[in-house]
């Protein structure tokens, strides 16, 4: 990322030497995107993350197709940014959301997909893996059924990339796939949203016409840079380890089962390697972090925490769990670095975490 904060230090939109070295190098990154990605250059929207490239693909592409229908179809397990989204364009602009139910172990069925289709349905927007559960959607198999319907597919693949083996967009048979660079390594605050070409998304920011008059906005140099270098680096050769990240997070599961009122959220099979998800009987998830955070273990919940205040996990919620379990999600993450060590330290740890989250609560 060096070169964008120091030499290269001029707008690509400008027409003068400087700006045009800029240009150069915004260019060049856009075509590594591209091959890494399996797409054309001109179909790779550079965006500040996950959360932009997924309003642009859900707010671009219903309001680029209203006159053909106002119909939305998603799930109960998407991450908020679709699901705010969703709620907006319903509640403001007269859109019609229909939101799937999933199964016990987060799901989509594609026979609920293909009965909720409608011939004013415009767009579906399923994720391609769960961030909370770490459940991996029969992507493609939701991706063709729509195009068998002429309707527009929307993926967040957010959780997918670095993780999953991936040989390019078509994997996913989407029209519109977001990405976010923090997710793999890269720096935060960089994303993008491929969008299948001839699709012209209606602009969600407004300015200048940078992005090919997709997304106003000087585009962040250094910051892509850093995210081309990342989804060259880490994504065709998955930085997260399957391999080795199988044993470290079944053998944390395991321990974890035999605990005494815990119970594993998401699937045995078909999930991200790296995840490992429970909810705590009798427990709440700020004390259960905090008891983490204070011996040294980085963990993170399904919830919203927020000024001491606990709103239940809406993906637990979804699995049927009842709202006070919902209260209780812990959700363990590991990486590229994590080792057998940290995996036993959290062993040792755990259950006495838990004893003092449950006398507190």
């Amino acid at each position: 990322m060096l070169p964008g904060l120091e030499a290269v230090f001029g707008n690509p939109s400008s027409i003068h030497q400087v700006g045009r070295q800029a240009r150069a190098v915004l260019d060049d990154c856009r075509e590594r995107s591209a091959a890494v990605l399996g797409c054309k250059p001109s179909e790779v929207i550079f965006t500040s993350g996950g959360t932009e490239s997924v309003n642009l693909a859900v707010f671009g592409a219903a309001r680029l197709r209203k006159g053909k229908g106002r119909h939305i179809i998603t799930s109960s397990v998407e991450h908020h940014a679709v699901l705010h989204s969703c709620n907006y364009l319903q509640k403001q602009e007269g859109f019609e959301i229909t939101i799937l139910d999933v199964d016990r172990k987060g799901f989509v069925s594609p026979k609920d997909l293909k009965n909720a289709l409608r011939p004013d349905t415009i767009l579906v927007s399923i994720m391609a893996a769960n961030n909370e559960i770490g459940t991996v959607q029969p992507i493609r198999e939701l991706g063709t059924l729509c195009h068998e319907h002429g309707v527009l597919f929307h993926t967040d693949a957010v959780q997918w990339f670095g993780k999953e083996p991936f040989a390019g967009v078509d994997d996913f048979a989407a029209d519109l796939v977001s990405i976010c660079g923090h997710k793999f390594h890269g720096p935060k605050g960089t994303g993008a949203l491929f969008a299948r070409s001839p699709l012209l998304l209606e602009p969600i920011l407004f300015g200048g016409a940078h992005e090919n008059e997709r997304r106003a906005g000087t585009e962040n140099l250094a910051g892509i840079l850093g995210f081309a270098s990342a989804l060259e680096k880490f994504v065709k050769s998955p930085v997260f380890p399957a391999d080795r990240l199988k044993y470290l997070t079944e053998k944390l599961a395991s321990f974890i089962k035999q605990l005494p009122g815990t119970r594993m959220v998401g699937p045995c099979d078909n999930r991200l390697l790296n995840t490992v998800s429970f909810v705590v009987e009798g427990a709440d998830s700020i004390s259960l972090l905090a008891g983490l955070d204070l011996e040294g273990v980085c963990a993170s919940s399904g919830s919203a925490c927020s000024s001491g205040s606990l709103e239940p996990s809406h993906v637990v919620r979804a699995l049927g769990l009842s709202e006070e379990l919902s209260r209780s999600v812990v959700r363990f993450s590991l990486g590229r670095e994590s080792t057998l060590e940290e995996v036993e330290q959290v062993e040792a740890i755990l259950p006495k975490v838990i004893e003092r989250a449950r006398r507190h609560w």
